[in-house]
């Protein structure tokens, strides 16, 4: 996914802000459902982030045009872990593994139906 950094994404120097990475990151995971006509928030629950392990290796500057790559690292039971990355041309400058639980209507975590792990492969595995 394709994102402009703009102005509200930036400090005053100009620099994108450490926190506009993980909304980065967020688009990326929502958008890769909206593409196929779904919704990252499912009938019988959804997705919360769990943990986050972010590296911060080169600035964007307002204007720039990113990338965000995202691929799935683990997939468990009721959890799975992606490594999003964000590039500027062939240039990392951001890359994160990103833990999201499963978790049911009421917030308590649950197994993943075999039917949505599916999904999960086919989404993120590149």
């Amino acid at each position: 996914m394709n994102i402009r950094v703009y102005y509200e994404d930036t400090d005053t120097g100009g620099i994108v802000y450490h926190s506009n990475y993980l909304n980065f990151c967020e688009r990326a995971r929502s958008e890769t459902f909206f593409q196929r006509g779904l919704t990252p928030d499912m009938a019988s629950g959804g997705f919360v982030v769990k943990k986050i392990t972010a590296n911060y290796i080169k600035p964007a500057k307002l204007g720039d045009l990113l990338e965000v790559k995202s691929s799935l690292n683990l997939l468990k039971a009721a959890s799975f872990t992606l490594i999003q990355s964000v590039y500027k041309d062939d240039v990392k400058l951001f890359e994160a593994e990103i833990v999201l639980a499963y978790v049911n209507k009421e917030g308590y975590p649950q197994k993943i139906e075999d039917e949505l792990k599916e999904l999960i492969n086919t989404l993120f595995n590149t």
